[in-house]
């Protein structure tokens, strides 16, 4: 009798297993672009995770991992003992602050002017204007806004003194770091940053807008009741990723801006891991404020993600 009911059980998995395979074959142009992103993962990140358990020893490159002594939780309270790491955590949050208050918000504005835009030569030449600075590196970026910002024949200060005012010294002027990052953060990936929205938002039904314009509803009513509440899932996931990166600011961009006069205040976890992780030698130490750093960002990630669940919205997972 057992083997009897065993028997539909069987069937039913070897059919399942088949459909499985049909639906691989029939799908596999596809599965086979997913495979360069699978690699780079395996690669880039999930096998460097071996490498975090130096942050539980003092490692020596001569030795390597397994002929390191271990120091259990040694460079983790050395981490949170430092004055000057709490002051660096500091600076890494505030630039992130100044990222989702200042930054995030203008992909967002940006996608819906576009889309309100009747001609469509002028939409796609405002897009490809847009769009350029992303292929710019951030030497390239730095480098437009040195010469621009210099007192010494830079536009802008030959402006203000056009116009009666001092020179302002823009690159050394500590106060002037953070509006500085942000302008250019939101010149380079604002464009960018649209594509998403402008995908969601040209999936939403337009027969909500002709409803819409039956009931008399101008422009600025159709954006705020359709399009925004339509795409308003998209936000919530890209807010939720951007969350999670907290702590993963652009160390090329900041290194670049980086002087005597503002590391003070611009001094991140990312550039404080390349200096006392390179130039200073400390690898395990460093690797611990690795460690800490995608600790604090999945933390986060989860805890949006619940958030995110707890007033309707679908989330990442």
């Amino acid at each position: 009798m057992s083997n009897i009911a065993a028997r539909p059980k069987a069937v039913e998995s070897a059919k399942t297993n088949s459909d499985l395979v049909k639906r691989l074959i029939r799908n596999r142009y596809m599965y086979m672009m997913v495979v360069p992103g699978l690699v780079y993962f395996l690669i880039f990140k999930y096998l460097p995770m071996y490498g975090l358990i130096i942050s539980f020893q003092d490692y020596m490159p001569y030795k390597g991992i397994t002929g390191s002594d271990w120091v259990g939780l040694k460079h983790f309270e050395k981490l949170f003992t430092d004055s000057e790491f709490w002051n660096i955590f500091r600076n890494t949050l505030v630039l992130f602050l100044y990222n989702i208050v200042f930054y995030f918000p203008v992909p967002i504005i940006l996608a819906v002017m576009l889309n309100e835009v009747a001609s469509e030569f002028f939409k796609r030449l405002v897009q490809t204007i847009v769009y350029v600075p992303h292929f710019l590196s951030w030497v390239i970026i730095v480098s437009i806004s040195y010469v621009m910002l210099t007192m010494d024949g830079g536009i802008i200060n030959e402006l203000l003194v056009y116009f009666g005012l001092s020179k302002v010294n823009f690159l050394l002027d500590s106060a002037w770091f953070h509006p500085m990052y942000i302008a250019q953060v939101v010149w380079r990936e604002a464009g960018w940053g649209t594509i998403v929205y402008l995908a969601a938002i040209a999936s939403i039904d337009p027969q909500l807008y002709e409803a819409a314009r039956m009931d008399g509803a101008g422009r600025f009513r159709q954006i705020w009741h359709i399009t925004l509440p339509s795409i308003r899932s998209v936000i919530v996931v890209l807010l939720i990723l951007r969350i999670g990166n907290v702590l993963d600011l652009s160390f090329e961009h900041v290194y670049l801006l980086l002087n005597s006069m503002n590391r003070p205040i611009a001094e991140i976890l990312d550039t404080y891991v390349y200096t006392v992780g390179l130039k200073q030698g400390q690898f395990s130490f460093s690797t611990a404020v690795g460690f800490f750093k995608s600790f604090v960002g999945l933390f986060l990630v989860i805890m949006s993600n619940k958030l995110a669940k707890k007033f309707g919205e679908e989330g990442i997972y």
